[in-house]
């Protein structure tokens, strides 16, 4: 627990200064103090209500038991056998299957899942996406995840401001000003590339703990990668920085999106959940569905 947040502020830290520099090249030391500022509130806002700024960028909307019995049964056995409190449910209305988790701390948590995930997939594919899910959940990655797509998403608004005003052009850096505005929000996207690979295998291998089966998430990862890449997920496209926390890359519509490739290969993925499906042990029951 102490190491997940230590990393976030290491995060958070990072993403500031990126964001002061940025500042700095566009106004000065005037805009750097300014961009200090502006990101200081940020990153108290963004621990605080990033999870519900990005539930309603998706238009997500919660799901009880009575609105969604079986899907909120599924979360709520594999949250039992995750030793979590049950985390709010969540389905965006979005044909594109897949799926994310949000939330500052397990006992904050929420799942989310599209239309498409609960329409394309059986029972058992969708029991291994959410058993993921639940997966980051337990792991704290949610946190970190959360703020990165939050904080990331305004360093590239802030850089586009740069590039819109062309930067100070009494800075002495003069052209400088301008490369850095290119130049930030790949820097985000390479801090979101170095926090999001590890964590899907780590996550992939504790999912498959969870619900006992790894062939199942193997199934679902296969379906869902091929799906996605013919289905557009038009929220996603329009919030790119918010692609690495889904299961799978929802980017393919736009020549930019393969700068947003936070994930790993799924192939890679799909043989290491197949080694451990001949190591599994029993499977979660199935009072749903």
């Amino acid at each position: 627990m102490g190491m997940s947040y230590l990393r976030t502020a290491i995060l958070l830290a990072g993403l500031t200064a990126l964001f002061c520099a940025v500042g700095f090249m566009i106004g000065g030391e005037q805009g750097m103090i300014i961009a200090f500022l502006i990101a200081l509130g940020m990153n108290f806002f963004a621990y605080w209500s990033s999870d519900k700024m990005v539930l309603r960028m998706y238009g997500a909307r919660q799901v009880d038991r009575n609105s969604a019995p079986g899907f909120y049964g599924m979360v709520e056995q594999l949250a039992q056998n995750a030793e979590l409190p049950m985390p709010k449910v969540y389905i965006m209305d979005n044909p594109q299957p897949n799926a994310f988790a949000t939330g500052r701390n397990p006992e904050n948590a929420a799942v989310a899942a599209t239309t498409g995930l609960l329409q394309r997939l059986s029972d058992e594919e969708v029991a291994g996406v959410m058993a993921h899910e639940l997966a980051h959940v337990k792991n704290r990655d949610t946190l970190i995840m959360t703020i990165t797509a939050t904080i990331a998403g305004a360093i590239s608004m802030l850089a586009q401001f740069g590039l819109f005003f062309g930067g100070n052009r009494n800075n002495p850096l003069g052209i400088v000003g301008v490369l850095a505005a290119i130049l930030a929000p790949l820097a985000a996207m390479l801090v979101q590339m170095a926090i999001s690979r590890s964590r899907e295998y780590e996550a992939d291998r504790m999912g498959a703990e969870i619900s006992g089966r790894p062939l199942w998430l193997a199934s679902a990862l296969e379906k869902i990668e091929r799906a996605a890449q013919g289905i557009d997920n038009q929220p996603a496209e329009r919030n790119p920085a918010t692609a690495h926390m889904f299961i799978i890359n929802p980017l393919h519509a736009h020549k930019v999106d393969s700068l947003f490739s936070t994930h790993p290969n799924t192939r890679n993925r799909i043989e290491r959940l197949r080694a451990m499906a001949g190591q599994s042990g029993p499977a979660v029951q199935r009072p749903w569905g």
